[in-house]
This record gives structure tokens, C-alpha cells and sequence, in this order.
């Protein structure tokens, strides 16, 4: 087989590049270990940057998402017993988020790779990439019993932190940051009312924990946890009488709880690799970066990859120029770090760290009146929350 890209990976950052480059006329083909099924079934993030929702629109996808989606003004930090709102639209000059599930997300994606016909490959055994700083890279994969391999001109890793693109690259090219948070978050997903029409980020002496929504009727929660807790150990009425403990009075008398349909435990950390680009091969989203799930830019920074990434390879087929190909890294990397920074410090300034002691939980609680008090420093965490804008 022979195409113009090939990507690596059919979750959202792989779908949007393949249909950033369809719209371009570029053809690509999108290679996926997993299952279709198993790709729509993972449960993960749901708030979108403007910057995210303008690409969706951008190539046709977002109609769903503005029909069933939640735009959100603002939202809730709760410390100390009382909540206090953060107007994301007066502070940033107008900009909102989005709240729309990742797995929405893919779906959308999904369906109109499938209507226009173009080439995705499932359940691809022993992905392998090959010849990268060649002309002429490839994508050798096995279904069944037969070896398929795909030449190209390019291969695009957006095949998640545990995939195969990165670990292609010698440890000799690449170079890793990384911090292992000392918690994790217990999640639930449940078939109620949210308790509240915006998010709740609360800050509490028992630890962190985080009211989002899906949809009118489908709510997810959120509590720190510790890394040696098992799902098994938690059941239904032990979490919501946890998560109530971490909330304002108001909040916790209007939670209404019921029966989970999900409950999952994720670790937190902060990881970079640099660079991004190596010869033919691109890493993009979770295979070149992880940030903590406090400050909603996992799919945001994935997203945004893919954008630069995009106009680079148009720039190539289009142009003839190679400009945003040899500054892909470059300016994907400077977007990155600001995120990971900005996911960084809400996770500090929410979480209870076991180290930190009463001095630790005394700073945390002085930056937090501090923030609620201060109009720059709450511009500044609404400007980064809605999404730094892509710089070219």
C-alpha cells in the first residue's frame, strides 16, 4: 500500500489530523491497534479550548458538539467551605470552554472518516515503523495471519504514551521530564443530574475533588485518592459520602447520587519527550506528552499538535515549503511546556501532598485567598484554563 501520511493511532488526535489532511487533499491512512469499539469506549476528558472547537468546526465535525454540547462561562473553586466563581468570559475578554466528551469527540471524527471512505485499519497487530530518516519511511502491521506494510512519505505517532512511535525512536534522540504525582483520582460516571451547571474544583483537607458533567443527565466525580487504593475498595455510597465531605454545604446537600456505570482509578503525572519530530516521524498528543487532568489540556494540547502539524504537511504538499515541518517541534514544544506548567500548578495548588505538612496546606490555602482576591491573578488562571492561543 501506498500513501502520502501515514498515522499511527485512530483516537481524537489521529482522526482530526487525517481529517485536517482530507479536507487539504492529502491522502492518509489511519492504522489503530485496538478495536473501534474499544477506542470509543475509553472514558476520558470532556473540556474543550475554543482553540479545539474551532478545528472540529474547521473540518466539518461540529455540529453534534454545538447541538448537545455545553459551553461553560466560568466555574467554581471550593475551599474552606465556601465557593467562589471564576468568570472565565469577563476575564479572558470574551472566551468560554466547551464540555463535550472525548469519547464524543471520536465518535464525530469516526463517523465522517467512515462517510467520506477514507482508509482506517483496526485491530493492527505488531505495528512497527521503519527507515524514518529516509524518503521513504514505512508502517509494517499484521491482521490475522498476513503481513501488510504501507510506504509513505511521512508517518504521524498519535499512538498514545504507550504506543509504538515513541519507543521506535533511539533513547539516544530522545529526551524525557517526568513527574509521578504522589495520588491519583478516583473517578465515577453516573446517570444523574450534575450538582451543579458549571465545574466545582474543591480544595479540602481530605484532599481534591472535581464535579463535572457530560450531559443534563450524565455527571462524573472525582476524588484524590491513593495510589495503593483499588476500585474494589470503594463502593458506591463510600464515594459519594466522600466526595460530599469535600464539598460546600450547598453543594453537598444538592448532589444527587445513584448507581455508578463506570469507576476507575487514573495515577497522575507530568510527562515531556522533545523533540517531536525525528526524520519522517512526528509524535503528537499523548505520545509526546502527559499533563495532569487538573487543568483540562490532555485533548486540548493533543488537538492542538495535530493543528500544527496539519498546516505543516499542507504547507509541504501545497506550497512545496518545508518551513512548518522543521519548526513542527519547535512550536508544538513551547505551547506544551506552558500547559504542563499551567496543569502543574493547579494540581499543586488543589491536591493534598503527603509531604507538604501543616506549612504546605498553610501556603496552598494563602495562595488560594490570595487568587480568589486578586483580579490579575484570576485573569491569569482564566487565560490559561480557556487556552493559550496557537502562535505560529
Amino acid at each position: 500500500m501506498r500513501t502520502q501520511v501515514a498515522i499511527i493511532g485512530a483516537g481524537p488526535s489521529g482522526l482530526l489530523l487525517g481529517a485536517l489532511l482530507a479536507k487539504a487533499g492529502i491522502d492518509a491512512v489511519i492504522v489503530e491497534q485496538r478495536s473501534a469499539e474499544y477506542v470509543l469506549g475509553r472514558i476520558r476528558a470532556g473540556v474543550l479550548e475554543q482553540v479545539t472547537v474551532d478545528l472540529l468546526d474547521g473540518v466539518g465535525v461540529g455540529a453534534r458538539m454545538h447541538r448537545e454540547g455545553l459551553p461553560h462561562d466560568g466555574f467554581d473553586l471550593c475551599f474552606g467551605g465556601a465557593r467562589h466563581r471564576v468568570d472565565l468570559l469577563g476575564l479572558s475578554g470574551g472566551k468560554r470552554v466547551m464540555v463535550y466528551g472525548q469519547t464524543e469527540v471520536t465518535r464525530d471524527l469516526m463517523d465522517a472518516r467512515q462517510a467520506a471512505g477514507l482508509a482506517t485499519v483496526y485491530d493492527a497487530a505488531d505495528v512497527s515503523v521503519h527507515d524514518l530518516h529516509t524518503a521513504s519511511p514505512r508502517v509494517r502491521y499484521r491482521t490475522g495471519d498476513e503481513v501488510h506494510e504501507i510506504a509513505c512519505d511521512f508517518i504521524a505517532g498519535c499512538d498514545g504514551f504507550h504506543g509504538v512511535c515513541r519507543q521506535s525512536v533511539p533513547p539516544g534522540d530522545l529526551r524525557t521530564y517526568e513527574k509521578v504525582y504522589p495520588f491519583g483520582w478516583l473517578g465515577v460516571l453516573s446517570r444523574t443530574p450534575p450538582v451543579s451547571h458549571e465545574l466545582i474544583y474543591a480544595s479540602s483537607d481530605r484532599g481534591f475533588a472535581l464535579c463535572s458533567m457530560r450531559s443534563h443527565t450524565l455527571s462524573r466525580y472525582y476524588v484524590q485518592c491513593s495510589l495503593d487504593d483499588k476500585v474494589e475498595q470503594w463502593s458506591d455510597a463510600r464515594f459519594w459520602d466522600e466526595l460530599k465531605r469535600r464539598l460546600d454545604a450547598t453543594a453537598a446537600a444538592a448532589l444527587v447520587t445513584g448507581p455508578s456505570i463506570e469507576k476507575s482509578i487514573a495515577p497522575l503525572r507530568s510527562f515531556v519527550a522533545e523533540p517531536m519530530r525525528f526524520g519522517r516521524l512526528f509524535l503528537a498528543g499523548d505520545a509526546a506528552h502527559i499533563v495532569p487532568p487538573t487543568g483540562a489540556k490532555g485533548l486540548n494540547l493533543a488537538a492542538t499538535d495535530v493543528g500544527y502539524l496539519g498546516h505543516a504537511l499542507i504547507e509541504h504538499y501545497r506550497d512545496r515549503s518545508d518551513e512548518g515541518i522543521e519548526c513542527y517541534s519547535e512550536r508544538a514544544l513551547a505551547r506544551v511546556w506552558k500547559a504542563e506548567r499551567f496543569s502543574w500548578w493547579m494540581t499543586s495548588l488543589l491536591h493534598r501532598f503527603p509531604d507538604t505538612g501543616e506549612f504546605g496546606a498553610k501556603m496552598q490555602r494563602a495562595e488560594l485567598e490570595y487568587l480568589v482576591g486578586s483580579h490579575a491573578a484570576m485573569a491569569s488562571l482564566a487565560e490559561n484554563y480557556v487556552g493559550l492561543p496557537m502562535v505560529a
